[in-house]
């Protein structure tokens, strides 16, 4: 089946198999987050992007593979309430951005802008977006044999930005970000999975990023 990234909580998987890559978008409940499993070809290696809820959907997903890695986007408690348990069924490594630690619920490793996060022998760059909370990340997959793949967290979404509670510093922030470190450095063609809904591209968004940023969310 042809990917489209579309899913609902309590449904199916979507699958989506890149050259080097399996990615894995499951939707949990009761927020319809999105979790991200990503698999490495050569290794079998595993990465978890946000434990949001429902642990044992996510160990189920996880299987007998096993879990190197758990990134957490951002500290908003709906992106990790299922991280303490599949951390401790599974041993993996949770990250997330130094300064977004504070809000997690277990200790974590620190990631900083510019960081790279292993999945076998595929690599995840450490983009930082500040404005939805202090330490929000995306995830960049460069692809070498495609498209880039962008995991975006709560920061990006098809239509716009992520909330930033109608303060005009953090929107200011967030938008800046978005536009010099994701629309300015990618291509069109660069697909994007955020931390609710569907998924969509960099060209489909571009257009619309003047009126975004007129508007103020």
């Amino acid at each position: 089946m042809t990917y489209t990234g579309d899913v609902t909580p309590g449904g199916p998987p979507a699958v989506r198999e890149l050259d080097r890559l399996t990615v894995t978008k499951l939707s949990v409940g009761p927020m319809d987050n999105n979790a991200y499993l990503l698999r490495c070809h050569a290794t079998g290696e595993q990465a978890l992007i946000d434990a949001a809820n429902e642990a044992p959907r996510l160990l189920e997903l996880i299987g007998d593979g096993g879990l190197a890695t758990v990134v957490t986007t951002h500290r908003h408690m709906d992106h990790w309430v299922a991280l303490e348990e599949v951390v401790a069924k599974t041993g993996a490594r949770a990250l997330v951005h130094a300064d977004d630690a504070e809000g997690l619920p277990i200790a974590a490793e620190a990631l900083r802008e510019g960081d790279t996060v292993a999945v076998g022998d595929c690599e995840l760059e450490v983009i930082h977006l500040r404005g939805h909370t202090p330490g929000s990340i995306a995830l960049l997959y460069r692809d070498p044999a495609g498209t880039p793949h962008l995991f975006t967290g709560d920061s990006l979404f098809p239509g716009g930005v992520g909330n930033t509670d109608q303060d005009p510093e953090r929107f200011g922030q967030l938008i800046d970000d978005v536009e010099a470190r994701l629309f300015d450095r990618l291509p069109d063609e660069t697909w994007f999975y955020p931390g609710h809904g569907k998924d969509s591209t960099l060209g489909a968004e571009r257009p619309a990023v003047p009126q975004w940023r007129a508007r103020g969310w």
